[in-house]
């Protein structure tokens, strides 16, 4: 008689078939039943409709933090408030006004209003003025484009670099393109390609089919408008 096989050991090698068979969720245990209580009040959700859904919420431009012409006109700031101070701490001690205070004062009381040095005086801040408002009252940021946002507290923006990116890789991609160079504009995007083979008009309403649907796809808040131009190229 030969003995009866035992159970396999523990450490023994799973079989090739054992290995194949997918992993599948374990059955959850049975929950005990909650207590009774007031019944749950869900809200339905919005009846939007499907160009509402897919506009979402617009998005703007985010504003610089104008870092550098900040700190250009506290220094100046800073500068000229140091040096009228100083001076006129010295002045309070019983020593004479410096020579460029004692010259400025007297060039401000004897020059006429129409003099050079008064008029290009003026002018410069002026422009200084008007460079400040033009900085204060616009976003900046130029260089980012912001994309439409599914709740209004969110807010994304996408580089005009990173955008021309993905509208060259999708114009790569149309049959004929050999070569495709992108331009991306806050309002309009300019796509020049050269084609190879086939009809350049039928590669041009590919080619713009194609880049509408990709700029369907980024969701700017302000999609800009494509201007597609093609040439042939036979060498």
């Amino acid at each position: 008689m030969t003995p009866d096989p035992g159970p396999p050991a523990r450490d023994s090698a799973p079989s090739p078939r054992r290995a194949a068979v997918p992993l599948t969720k374990e059955p959850e245990e049975p929950r005990e039943p909650a207590e009774p209580g007031p019944p749950e009040h869900h809200t339905p959700p919005p009846n939007l409709t499907a160009g509402e859904r897919d506009r979402g919420h617009r998005t703007h431009r985010p504003w610089s933090a104008r870092r550098i012409p900040a700190a250009l006109v506290a220094s100046v700031i800073l500068v000229a408030a140091v040096a009228a101070l100083v001076d006129v701490v010295a002045v309070r001690a019983g020593r004479p006004a410096a020579a460029w205070r004692r010259h400025l004062t007297d060039a401000l009381a004897t020059r006429p209003v129409d003099d050079v040095w008064m008029l290009t005086g003026a002018a410069v801040a002026a422009a200084v003025g008007i460079w400040l408002i033009v900085l204060a009252l616009t976003p900046g940021l130029r260089h980012w484009l912001p994309l439409r946002s599914p709740t209004p507290g969110l807010r994304a923006s996408l580089d005009r670099d990173g955008t021309a990116a993905l509208l060259r890789d999708a114009a790569m991609r149309v049959p004929g393109v050999s070569k495709a160079r992108i331009r991306v504009r806050r309002h309009r995007v300019k796509a020049r390609a050269d084609v190879r083979f086939r009809d350049p008009q039928q590669v041009k309403d590919d080619l713009t089919a194609v880049l509408d649907e990709e700029r369907h796809r980024l969701a700017l808040a302000r999609p800009p408008r494509i201007v597609v131009r093609v040439r042939q190229r036979t060498h």
